[in-house]
């Protein structure tokens, strides 16, 4: 991630500098676990009483940061616009370097359009092998081309962790079996204990909300679903690029040809 950029306000961007060098070599010891921060903007609805070159300038300097990180990890953007009434904007950074994801949200919140922005929901996780199956654990989720990601936070009951292994292997089997029967849809999983309240961030992609819904409802039926104790708010999030999302808030496409940071 490029780290000189300067703010239209004239004030330089953070570098991530010797504090991310000095992590790279804890990343590389688990180069295939990643972390995944959920953001969910709430705008100002004032802000779309703005000139229209300055919402304009506001939207570039926010993309500008945006395409800084993405340019090494892995950014992807949902519009929540019409889909929720308490947020407009999904980000989804991910890095195996926590100070990564940490300088890229500093930089966000020195441009234009952050002043006009709140988070009314914000979810840190990791990416880590599933104690339920033999596949690994993945460096990035969310990655396909599917039209829609449906998220929520994840918190079990506590006698859940009391079963013995073996049972809540029983359990889990059913749970996936029941997932595997809708292969168009793709279920990422990634855990938050001691790194936020929650404890897991569950994730969906896929191309038609219907199939989603008859998903949640079978699993709902599940045995393992006796011990969820919580799995709301849920969000339902339009994939599209990161300048697309942008241009949802107020509906004026963001002018490209000129420059985002001075």
């Amino acid at each position: 991630m490029t780290t000189g950029l300067v703010l239209a306000s004239g004030v330089p961007a953070p570098s991530a500098g010797a504090a991310a060098a000095s992590t790279t070599i804890a990343a590389m010891a688990n180069p295939a676990r990643t972390f995944a921060k959920f953001t969910f903007f709430k705008l100002d609805p004032a802000w779309q009483r703005r000139d229209p070159a300055a919402r304009a300038e506001d939207k570039r300097e926010f993309l500008a940061a945006c395409d800084d990180f993405s340019e090494d990890r892995s950014l992807r953007a949902y519009s929540t616009v019409g889909t929720r009434g308490d947020t407009d904007l999904l980000l989804l950074a991910q890095s195996p370097v926590l100070e990564d994801v940490h300088t890229f949200h500093v930089v966000l919140s020195q441009s234009g359009l952050a002043r006009w922005l709140s988070i009314p929901h914000s979810y840190l996780a990791m990416t880590k092998r599933s104690p339920y199956s033999n596949s690994g654990a993945r460096s990035e989720i969310c990655n396909s081309s599917r039209r829609y990601l449906f998220v929520y936070p994840l918190d079990k009951k506590r006698e859940w962790y009391r079963l013995p292994p073996e049972e809540r292997q029983r359990i889990m089997d059913q749970h996936i079996a029941i997932g595997r029967t809708y292969p168009e849809i793709t279920i990422n999983t990634a855990y938050s204990f001691g790194l936020d309240d929650q404890e897991f961030v569950v994730s969906f992609e896929a191309d038609d909300p219907g199939r989603f819904l008859d998903l949640v409802q079978e699993l709902r039926g599940s045995e393992s679903s006796a011990y969820t104790l919580r799995d709301t708010p849920i969000f339902t999030c339009v994939a599209m690029s990161t300048a697309k999302a942008l241009d949802a808030l107020d509906g004026a496409a963001t002018g490209r040809g000129a420059p985002a940071l001075a």
